[in-house]
């Protein structure tokens, strides 16, 4: 059986890499993960102790040559949202000049310079990325689809909400999946209609169902990545860029779908810790009113810095969360015991309190204690949490990838 080499960015703790592992077919065999102002690198530490050394860089992509990364067959990744727009090409140079400190032009420079491209790229990011910025709806997904364009890739995408699928945790996000021209998948491809592929027979067809074409769209990406920078979608309020889509030589389809899933669904409940709870945990009866508060409706006058006064408003959250669904999405915010809008509270026999990190790590289907590791708080390993992804999601795209290789 051939084994499918796997370089992972911006790894955190290695959510990709538990997902896709398991399945015998991959391996990761190199690494990166780097968090930037921050004194001790706790995700790189942690993903060392749960995987090993060997392969692991714990150095801001930007300064990592090209040469240091070894050739592989899938590149993945859970890459910061930041604004893609292209800033100038020079005279002289052979490429793009993006944003400082954008990471999308790193992983555009290391498929660039890699004379033997990666067949495929598994790459995830918040679905909000399909309609930024506010001025140009869709302009940053447009031009990471017209470089991979440019690379040699076709690109198809999909919005999963987690916990639609079953999975304990309703965190939508969207993940696309690129094809190199040369890939045996690329070719299958091209011998499916855009719409068959997206419903039926693509990969993500066929890893999470759908049954609804509410909306659908076609259009060309024919402009150069810095006309697109420029132009794409001025003086529109609206993406063009629907929840599904699939990219081929510029052209791109995109549908609007809804998931189809009757399986069986892992609710808040079935994660919870059984035994006794740290007390830390436990909301604090002086704290009571100020959760209750934060978590309320409000319409309220409020003053901003600068003295000038406006109206605030927002709707009651579910207080506490409710144990009988799927969670909401976890935060980096989660950790910590003050009171906070958006830190789950639940109610059990014993009082109200918050989660624990086990708990928050089984709602990303991670193993029981994965972020444990000596000086990483309880607070620390919620925000690996929040920055994590659900693993069930990875593995099961990785099986459906695996059987087309």
């Amino acid at each position: 059986m051939k084994t499918i080499n796997v370089v992972e960015l911006f790894a955190g703790v290695g959510g990709f890499r538990l997902g896709l592992e398991g399945n015998s077919k991959f391996k990761v065999i190199w690494s990166n993960q780097w968090e930037p102002g921050t004194k001790v690198q706790h995700a790189s530490e942690i993903y060392e102790k749960r995987f090993g050394p060997k392969g692991h860089s714990n150095i801001n992509i930007e300064d990592v040559p090209t040469t240091d990364i070894p050739n592989h067959s899938l590149l993945c990744g859970g890459f910061p949202c930041q604004d893609y727009s292209v800033a100038s090409t020079l005279k002289n140079s052979k490429g793009l000049i993006g944003k400082k400190g954008v990471l999308w032009w790193s992983i555009h420079r290391i498929l660039e310079e890699k004379s033997k491209k990666p067949e495929l790229l598994l790459l995830e990011n918040v679905d909000r990325l399909l309609g930024s910025p506010a001025s140009q709806r869709g302009r940053d997904f447009a031009i990471m689809l017209k470089s991979l364009d440019d690379l040699g890739y076709a690109v198809e995408w999909r919005v999963i909400n987690a916990g639609d699928y079953g999975f304990p945790q309703r965190r939508k996000r969207v993940f696309f999946i690129g094809y190199l021209k040369q890939s045996k998948i690329y070719k299958n491809l091209t011998k499916e209609t855009s719409k068959d592929w997206i419903l039926k027979t693509g990969v993500f067809a066929k890893s999470f169902k759908v049954n609804t074409v509410e909306e659908e769209n076609e259009f060309s990406l024919s402009e150069d990545l810095i006309s697109l920078s420029r132009d794409f979608n001025k003086n529109s309020k609206k993406s063009p860029f629907l929840n599904s889509g699939l990219m081929i030589n510029g052209s791109v389809k995109t549908i609007k779908v809804k998931s189809k899933f009757s399986g069986k669904k892992t609710v808040l409940r079935d994660v919870l810790e059984k035994g006794k709870i740290n007390e830390e945990f436990y909301i604090k009866s002086e704290d009571l009113p100020r959760w209750k508060y934060l978590k309320g409706a409000k319409k309220e006058e409020r003053t901003s810095q600068s003295g000038f006064k406006y109206n605030y408003a927002e709707g009651a959250m579910v207080f506490p969360d409710n144990l009988n669904d799927a969670s909401r999405t976890i935060i980096t915010s989660e950790g910590g015991a003050s009171p906070s809008r958006f830190r789950h509270v639940i109610k059990t026999k014993e009082g109200l309190r918050r989660l624990t990190p086990i708990e928050l790590e089984r709602l990303n289907m991670f193993p029981d204690g994965f972020t444990e590791f000596e000086g990483v708080s309880s607070s620390r390993r919620g925000f690996l949490m929040g920055n994590a992804l659900v693993v069930g999601v990875v593995k099961k795209i990785g099986n459906e990838l695996a059987k087309r290789l």
